[in-house]
């Protein structure tokens, strides 16, 4: 099983990620550094959330893994 720690890593380093990726297109978007950021910010949280409960349930999912 993946410990908790890297699973919450693994979500902030994404959501870094993600939230660069989503500003750019907010910007974009919409021509504005503000709306385009506070889009980003809640694209981000929700995805952060979304991210980590699913890992956690991947995580408890023996299906595929080899055990050696």
């Amino acid at each position: 099983m993946e410990p908790r720690r890297r699973s919450v890593v693994k979500a902030v380093i994404w959501n870094v990620i993600g939230l660069t990726v989503m500003t750019v297109v907010g910007m974009l978007a919409t021509g504005s550094a503000t709306v385009g950021g506070a889009m980003a910010l809640v694209n981000t949280g929700l995805g952060f959330v979304t991210y980590l409960i699913y890992e956690r349930i991947w995580a408890g999912i023996a299906w595929g893994r080899a055990h050696v």
